[in-house]
């Protein structure tokens, strides 16, 4: 029922009112799993996968239209600044859904006392940030100690963080083929690890939220504007393929698009990637 209550046409009209929508989507999606399943001995071990798969419940029939929606679009129009012109208005909406989601996990992740809601992405931000020691990790940031990042701030921090960014592009490149809005899972998955990431940053304290977001999300919005733009290239040459076939003269057409989405991704990637070694800590 509330995945239909909202008309994705009016709000890609609007695509602010997509914040609304993720802060909404995800609260709804943690608190519903925290109602189900924190009694459950075996599932509440679970829940931090439950939250994103609730999420993407939520979300996949915006996701599903909007995508459609652009591969239409995209058949009409042709060069680099024409492609960028004609998909930023999904862009940016797909952006405002993202805050609207951290926001909601940031807020439910500090006021519940729960440690198993984020228990996944606790361990997803600790093989990140300390791949070597990933228990001692655990150890320090167990819901009591904030993070702090500058003793791996180097090259080879660099590389490492470009490379898991790398993989996670083309993780969501596959997964917009082979399910196109199969790639709001990648998504919601990244805006949950965020968020516990600002739970550490923040020592848990409801006052210190929005600076813990403005921390992560100085790279974490063209480093998640990258994973939207790849996922909108996936599902746009899927949906051609489908729509077109590989003998149509559309065909070249939508290649050479999707490849100038993909080009346009791997910048907006690498850019976040030094954003997040050498500016976030300049600031913080």
């Amino acid at each position: 029922m509330f995945e239909s209550m909202f008309n994705p046409q009016r709000l890609e009209k609007g695509s602010w009112k997509m914040l609304f929508i993720g802060i909404l989507y995800g609260s709804l999606s943690l608190l519903l799993v925290r109602w189900f399943f924190s009694k459950d001995a075996v599932l509440s071990q679970y829940s931090g996968i439950l939250v994103v798969t609730f999420t993407v419940m939520f979300a996949l029939p915006f996701m599903y239209y909007i995508i459609n929606e652009e591969e239409e679009e995209d058949e009409r129009v042709f060069g680099f600044f024409s492609v960028w012109s004609i998909h930023k208005d999904a862009i940016f909406a797909f952006m405002w859904l993202f805050l609207g989601l951290v926001i909601a996990f940031s807020f439910w992740h500090v006021a519940l006392p729960d440690t198993n809601l984020f228990n996944a992405q606790l361990e997803t931000f600790c093989q990140i940030n300390e791949p070597g020691n990933v228990a001692d990790c655990l150890n320090k940031y167990d819901f009591s100690r904030s993070a702090g990042t500058g003793s791996a701030i180097d090259g080879s921090r660099f590389l490492s963080i470009l490379e898991n960014n790398v993989y996670v592009m083309i993780f969501t490149l596959l997964l917009s083929l082979i399910f196109g809005a199969g790639a709001i899972f990648v998504l919601a998955w990244n805006a949950s690890v965020i968020s516990a990431a600002v739970g550490i940053f923040t020592n848990n304290q409801i006052s210190s939220i929005p600076l813990g977001i403005l921390r992560y999300m100085i790279h974490g919005f063209p480093e998640i504007a990258a994973y939207f733009i790849t996922a909108l290239a996936g599902g746009i040459f899927g949906i051609g393929v489908i729509r077109n076939g590989i003998k149509s003269k559309r065909f070249l057409h939508v290649v050479e698009n999707t490849v100038l989405l993909l080009f346009i991704a791997l910048i907006v990637l690498f850019v976040a990637a030094l954003m997040e070694v050498y500016l976030t800590p300049l600031i913080f």
